[in-house]
């Protein structure tokens, strides 16, 4: 039987770091199972190419292998623009989709399949920094944020560079079970599998009020944080009850009322952290948490590092945060 034959798309100055995530994961066999992938790099101008940094790459096929591909993997073009791609790619890319080929987007190569019409009236996402743009410029998309990876059946889109691994050990555990997935994360050293990915890097959102029933109410909520609104609150804001939020709020959002409004609570104590000289305490409370040792949990388990451990990492105010991180254990401690 023939393997499954994944093939790379990458056009212009590709990244190494995508390329080498999914080559990886696809093109370097692990001995994990007996019939892993074969991979192999194509695009439209097959031969010697530059990637991103001056590295050299040669691809090794033309288009035509998009033909003859059970998945197709897109690397993200720069500039991003889906009309990069071509009519004559983006035709190929909307003909493997329909006769079944799977095919996955990196990062922003998102706009590639949206511009193929591969993302049209499906879920799907992209690096955090251009969701808005991705909704803006193709308004039939329904985009998720915050999520590391979608999974729309054959089409699969992911988010920013670390979520690219998430996404092809997703596709593992889909071809070759749980098992064989979490055995190449351990080799790979890294985890499983990851919830929400790219929450910890999300910038503060800024909700269509025109084009989604929930935006308005959204748009309220951020700028409510400190109040610490619950989904009841919000249902109201919304006019609607509190079954009818949760399933439009998974809609627009793909998560939940009190998951998102964690997410926001935590994303804003990023950015307080990085450029205020509030104490943790202060921040806490601002961010709509009255316990600073819930506030902590949360922000721990959204980012991976406690409050003044980001705020020494990130924080712009240099030796100054010495202080600061004084004052918070000590407010901490208390």
């Amino acid at each position: 039987m023939p393997r499954h034959r994944v093939t790379a798309l990458v056009s212009g100055d590709v990244s190494p770091l995508d390329l080498g995530a999914v080559a990886e994961v696809f093109g370097v066999d692990p001995g994990l199972a007996p019939d892993w992938y074969e991979f192999s790099i194509c695009g439209s101008a097959p031969g010697p190419n530059t990637m991103q940094g001056g590295l050299h790459l040669i691809i090794d096929r033309g288009l035509e292998a998009l033909a003859e591909a059970d998945t197709i993997v897109v690397l993200p073009f720069f500039p991003f623009a889906g009309e990069r791609a071509g009519e004559c790619m983006l035709g190929l890319l909307a003909d493997a989709a329909a006769r079944g080929c799977r095919i996955l987007s990196v990062r922003v190569a998102a706009f590639v399949l949206a511009a193929a019409g591969l993302l049209d009236h499906r879920r799907a996402t992209t690096h955090w920094q251009f969701c808005a743009a991705l909704a803006a410029a193709y308004p039939l998309v329904q985009v998720v944020p915050d999520a590391p990876y979608v999974d729309e059946g054959n089409i699969l889109t992911s988010g920013g560079a670390g979520a690219v691994i998430d996404l092809c050990l997703h596709v593992v555990r889909k071809d070759h079970g749980a098992e064989v997935a979490d055995r190449l994360a351990r080799l790979l050293v890294t985890d499983p599998h990851r919830d929400g990915a790219q929450a910890h890097f999300l910038g503060r959102p800024a909700p269509d009020a025109d084009g989604r029933r929930l935006g308005p109410t959204l748009a309220w909520a951020l700028s409510h944080l400190a109040e610490r609104p619950d989904p009841d609150r919000l249902a109201a804001m919304a006019a609607m009850s509190r079954r009818t939020l949760y399933r439009e709020f998974r809609a627009e959002t793909g998560t939940t009322p009190h998951r998102w409004l964690v997410a926001q609570q935590v994303g804003l104590a990023q950015r307080m952290l990085e450029t205020s000289r509030f104490s943790v305490a202060e921040i806490a409370r601002r961010c709509g948490f009255d316990d600073v040792s819930v506030f902590r949990r949360h922000f721990t388990a959204k980012t991976g590092l406690s409050p003044v451990a980001y705020r020494r990492a990130f924080g712009q105010f240099g030796a100054g945060t010495d202080i600061l991180k004084r004052t918070d254990d000590a407010q901490i401690a208390g």
